[in-house]
């Protein structure tokens, strides 16, 4: 990703944590909310407008373009203490899952049974964990990359296996915004490969909508979620029906 999107992506995460709008920016700076929304659009800033934007979040440049860079630097895979702790303590969980999904306080604990000072708390935790960077007025910088991994047979792996995978699966997937899809056959190694690469960079794209759209209102989301695997696997009766390979 270039260093004028990780600013951008940076600016917009701040704009919103000030709770500044695209047209509150376009006020502030006497210009149409329209060319506002193109500059970020098409990332053309001028060091002069960066500037200005900065000076309503009362920011340097300086200290922009470090959180960018700070930006590149998240974690995309937990320790195994991170991932347990999370475990251990659901609304730790629930928290962290709302934070990498660009919720706000005051959106946390709206939306589900967390005080102020519980959630307080949980940020604290969070920022002690290292995945997120806790501010003042209880905003953060988040610390997890979107496309982050479960450590394989980990605490969350195997918590999503029990508790998440089954009953995900069950669903008859028939309604608005549901997808299920099965396709089994017998591949190359090349062609394996060129599959495993598809799925993910399609990974890294979804995650990258997801935190593009963290900075629309709770109200213009939707609650999703996206299940990609891919192993060597057969029906089990089908193995059963296998010929024992002769000696």
């Amino acid at each position: 990703m270039s260093q004028i999107k990780h600013v951008n992506q940076t600016l917009k995460r701040l704009l919103k944590q000030h709770q500044l709008t695209y047209k509150d920016v376009a006020q502030a700076l006497n210009m149409s909310e329209a060319n506002i929304k193109r500059i970020f659009a098409t990332q053309s800033f001028t060091l002069e407008r960066l500037e200005e934007i900065c000076q309503l979040i009362h920011i340097n440049l300086s200290d922009l373009f470090l959180l960018a860079e700070k930006q590149t630097e998240q974690l995309t895979q937990l320790t195994l203490e991170q991932e347990q702790e999370l475990i251990d303590d659901p609304k730790l969980f629930l928290v962290a899952v709302c934070v990498r999904d660009g919720w706000q306080f005051d959106e946390i604990i709206r939306q589900y049974q967390i005080s102020q000072h519980e959630c307080i708390q949980l940020l604290a935790k969070l920022d002690k964990l290292k995945m997120i960077d806790l501010l003042p007025n209880n905003h953060y910088k988040l610390r997890i990359a979107q496309d982050f991994r479960w450590i394989p047979s980990g605490p969350l792996a195997k918590f999503m296996e029990r508790e998440v995978i089954s009953t995900f699966m069950a669903d008859k997937f028939d309604q608005p915004n549901c997808f299920r899809f099965y396709l089994r056959g017998s591949y190359s190694s090349s062609s394996l490969a060129i599959i495993e690469r598809k799925l993910n960079q399609l990974t890294k794209e979804v995650a990258l909508l997801n935190q593009e759209d963290a900075q629309l209102p709770l109200a213009k989301r939707q609650h999703v979620g996206l299940l990609m695997a891919m192993r060597p696997w057969q029906i089990s009766f089908f193995e059963q029906l296998k010929r024992t390979q002769p000696d």
